[in-house]
């Protein structure tokens, strides 16, 4: 199928994975006095390299924080809605509590003001000082008052996973207010081993995202909390390519895997939702067909280059079923944000 026939189909489409910043953001080192923290150089007309203060990170375009940049972008792709949330280098997980929260205020109050400019166009997801399980909180609950619909989080926080007894009261807030969860990958615990040839993005990244599914899993988190609504990163990373050995770990060495949670772990496929960014039509039809058809959803990473360059071709060139189709680009994305498409028309 190609690129012109899945635009004219003009199915209503919904992007939960893509990432946004501030245009101009405080120089933070500055202001605490210690830390690596990104702040933009807008060296060019629309375009911007990322300093982590002095160091330089990456170049970005404009449609890393301008808003008529990316609905230019939408329409040309055929995309309704957005999803925002911030870059995974602006967790500042590592930060003191203090600081966390008044970075995580910054970006939340930034994504708030942006979907409010365009609520028809945009859907907002917070940031949360998971370093301190009680600022966490008071922050998801602001969120909630300004209108965003979830939160994004890291696949860890520091040194410890997402089983850590002081992340699980943050997963019970997200259930108990109604708010999405989504997990994405950031400073992988093995960067250092990572260095040569984008290995932390493209090792590291999947291997994250497959340990932050495991933790949840193990620790009963899902089994305690079954209307905690979980999204993860990147199809799942490595997760459903290994599920098999996990599943035969579990069996083989329960008193090693089993200790938290007595339940086989492929009892929870199908309780969680993956997005669709894979970059291949046979695993997007496994994980499909491993969580089934009702928890895969359109992510495309927008505006990065290892994202979905066409966002919506990879379902759209795999699948010639409508009702397939639409679920993938709209309806499990409304059913994770608890949302009505009516919200949007």
């Amino acid at each position: 199928m190609t690129l012109g026939s899945y635009r004219m189909e003009n199915l209503f489409s919904i992007d939960i994975h893509t990432h946004i910043l501030p245009k101009n953001i405080p120089n933070f080192n500055k202001k605490f006095g210690y830390g690596e923290y990104i702040r933009l150089n807008h060296h060019k007309n629309c375009c911007a390299k990322m300093m982590m203060n002095d160091k330089f990170f990456r170049e970005v375009q404009s449609n890393c924080w301008d808003i008529n940049s990316r609905i230019h972008d939408c329409n040309n792709f055929n995309i309704n809605i957005q999803v925002l949330s911030t870059v995974p280098v602006m967790f500042s997980y590592w930060t003191k509590p203090k600081d966390g929260l008044e970075i995580s205020k910054f970006l939340n109050d930034d994504i708030a003001e942006k979907v409010s400019l365009n609520s028809k166009r945009f859907v907002g997801l917070g940031n949360l000082p998971l370093q301190s399980t009680d600022l966490s909180i008071k922050e998801l609950e602001r969120c909630k008052k300004i209108g965003l619909k979830g939160v994004q989080i890291g696949s860890h926080v520091n040194e410890f996973n997402l089983d850590h007894y002081s992340i699980f009261p943050v997963f019970q807030a997200c259930q108990d207010l109604d708010m999405s969860v989504f997990i994405h990958p950031w400073w992988w615990m093995s960067k250092n081993k990572m260095e040569k040839y984008w290995l932390s993005w493209l090792v590291g990244m999947p291997m994250e995202t497959s340990l932050a599914i495991c933790s949840l899993i193990f620790s009963g988190t899902f089994q305690k909390l079954p209307n905690l609504r979980v999204a993860f990163a990147h199809g799942g990373g490595s997760f459903p390519g290994t599920i098999g050995r996990i599943e035969h770990g579990f069996n083989v060495r329960p008193d090693l895997v089993a200790v938290d949670n007595k339940i086989n772990p492929k009892e929870y496929l199908g309780k969680f939702w993956l997005d669709s960014l894979v970059h291949s039509d046979k695993m997007l039809k496994y994980i499909v067909d491993l969580v089934g058809e009702n928890k895969v959803l359109l992510g495309t990473d927008y505006p990065f280059p290892l994202g979905e360059l066409k966002p919506g071709k990879l379902i759209n060139d795999t699948y010639s079923d409508i009702k397939i189709k639409r679920k993938l680009l709209c309806s499990n994305a409304l059913e994770w944000l608890n949302m009505k498409k009516k919200d949007f028309i």
